[in-house]
């Protein structure tokens, strides 16, 4: 039990890591402009404060950390050109170990499409019920 939990938490790391070296990749100008736009999107819901699905959901709430974000950062790596991940993969490395990044901008972007789905729901009531 102990080495399989040992094991989860070390992938968990090694994700942590590949997320931030994705957000290092997209500002590399050697990364095709496809690539950098799939590595924006997925480190920037990675690392976000807020996710598209909140955890108290029962199940849903913890699919997309346990499958969309692998996905999407298995994804992006096939994108982007082997030796620009190995130095971004470093300086994630030694980065990360001197705190954790947020980004305030995609949990504005997860906050906005959160208040329009709210907002779109009401109206679709409101139609309903009139």
């Amino acid at each position: 039990m102990a080495s399989w939990l040992e094991t989860l938490k070390r992938r968990a790391g090694q994700l942590k890591t590949e997320s931030y070296a994705l957000y290092l990749a997209y500002r590399d100008p050697r990364v095709p402009w496809y690539a950098r736009a799939f590595a924006a999107c997925v480190a920037a819901y990675a690392f976000s404060p807020i996710d598209l699905i909140p955890d108290p959901i029962p199940v849903l709430g913890y699919l997309d950390d346990l499958v969309l974000i692998p996905l999407g950062v298995s994804l992006a790596l096939r994108m982007i050109p082997p030796p620009v991940m190995a130095e971004c993969r470093a300086r994630a490395q030694a980065e990360l170990a001197a705190g954790k990044p947020v980004n305030w901008v995609a949990a504005a972007v997860i906050i906005v499409i959160w208040l329009a789905l709210a907002g779109l729901l009401v109206k679709l009531a409101f139609d309903w019920f009139r």
